[in-house]
């Protein structure tokens, strides 16, 4: 079976930003998932970079510590985080959510991670849920990037 990705499409709900905005990504991990979301953002910083970046407070907090990305911390997952991170999704001030997930563990605030995913889904946003889409959807940003004056 082959494996390579010729052509990934990430939309930007059919609107072009404007010069000098930067590309919006919000970082979200479980607790078992924050060290492979530390991993992809050391691996992507350079690309990141360039980006405005918004995480739930754990998250954010572990990336800006540990790397020279600056990223913007909400509030905690189970504090309401998500359910900020959804509102900006709504607002259209989010470009692309990656929100590595940990399906095997039950979450207090599984109410609020299905209403993320849904508001994604409902304004058209590029969501990634594991590394492998994560790293297929921002290849799929980078493509484009080229392109764009914003990056």
């Amino acid at each position: 079976m082959d494996k390579s990705c010729k052509t990934v499409v990430v939309p930007v709900n059919g609107r072009e930003l404007s010069k000098g905005i930067k590309f919006r990504v919000a970082l979200i991990a479980h607790d078992a998932k924050k060290v492979d979301m530390l991993s992809f953002a050391s691996k992507n910083e350079e690309f990141l970079k360039k980006c405005a970046l918004i995480a739930t407070k754990g998250t954010g907090h572990l990336i800006n510590e540990k790397t020279a990305l600056e990223v913007r911390e909400m509030m905690s997952g189970p504090e309401g985080g998500d359910l900020q991170i959804g509102g900006l999704v709504a607002s259209e001030e989010i470009d692309l959510v990656i929100f590595l997930r940990d399906p095997l563990a039950k979450q207090p605030h599984d109410p609020d991670i299905t209403a993320l995913i849904k508001v994604c889904d409902v304004h058209n946003i590029p969501l990634a849920t594991n590394l492998s889409s994560a790293e297929i959807l921002l290849k799929g940003v980078i493509g484009k990037a080229d392109s764009h004056p914003y990056f």
